[in-house]
C-alpha cells in the first residue's frame, strides 16, 4: 500500500513561482515568434510535436481545463476515476488556433492561468493530498496534477523554440500517446456526426 503525500504551504509556494517561471518562458517563447513561424509545423516532428505553436498554445488552455475539472473531482472525492471528467470548453479551441494571432491565444492563456492560481490559493495545503485516476497517468495527487503545468509549459517553450525538450511526461504505459492524431479524429467524429 503506497502512502499519500502530504504538503504544507511552502510546497504551494513552491508550485505557484515554478508555474510562473515556466510561462514566463513560453510567453517570451511564443512572443518571439516572428513572420509565419506561429504556424509552421516542425520538420520531421512526430505526434503532438507536429502542432504549430500556436495550436500548442490553445492545447496549453485545453490541457489546463482539463486538469483543473480532474482536480476538482479528486477534491469532491479523493480516488476518483476521472476518465470521462471534462474541461469546460475553451474560447479557442486547438484546431481554430490557426485563425487567432499569437497575442490573442497568449492573452487567453493568461486570463487561464490567473483562474488557475486563484482556485490553487483556494486551496487548503491538506487538499492537495487529494488523488484523482485516469489511465493514461494513473492515480495522482491534486499536487502531482498541478506540477504538470509547469512541466508542460518547459516541454512546448522548447517546442517553440525549435529545440528537444527535456522534459517528457511519465505515462503510465510508458508511451505517450499521439495526442495530435486523437484530436483529429476526435474533430472529424464531431464533424460526422453534426454535432
Amino acid at each position: 500500500m503506497t502512502t499519500t503525500p502530504t504538503y504544507r504551504q511552502d510546497d504551494v509556494e513552491a508550485l505557484l513561482s515554478k508555474m510562473a517561471l515556466e510561462r514566463g518562458k513560453l510567453i517570451q517563447a511564443a512572443e518571439g515568434l516572428r513572420g509565419d513561424d506561429a504556424d509552421r509545423v516542425p520538420v520531421d516532428a512526430v505526434g503532438e510535436e507536429q502542432w504549430t505553436a500556436k495550436e500548442q498554445l490553445a492545447h496549453l488552455m485545453e490541457m489546463e481545463r482539463g486538469y483543473i475539472a480532474w482536480c476538482r473531482a479528486g477534491l469532491a472525492e479523493s480516488g476518483v476515476d476521472v476518465s470521462n471528467v471534462r474541461g469546460i470548453a475553451v474560447g479557442i479551441p486547438i484546431e481554430d488556433a490557426p485563425e487567432h494571432s499569437v497575442r490573442e491565444l497568449l492573452d487567453e492563456l493568461i486570463g487561464e492561468r490567473e483562474r488557475t492560481n486563484h482556485f490553487i490559493r483556494s486551496l487548503l495545503p491538506e487538499q492537495f493530498s487529494n488523488t484523482a485516476v485516469t489511465p493514461g497517468f494513473g492515480e495522482l495527487t491534486v499536487m502531482q496534477y498541478l506540477r504538470s503545468f509547469y512541466r508542460h509549459d518547459r516541454q512546448h517553450t522548447a517546442q517553440i523554440e525549435g529545440r528537444q525538450s527535456d522534459y517528457r511526461p511519465n505515462f503510465a504505459s510508458g508511451v505517450e500517446p499521439n495526442q495530435r492524431q486523437m484530436r483529429i479524429d476526435q474533430v472529424a467524429g464531431r464533424q460526422g456526426t453534426g454535432s
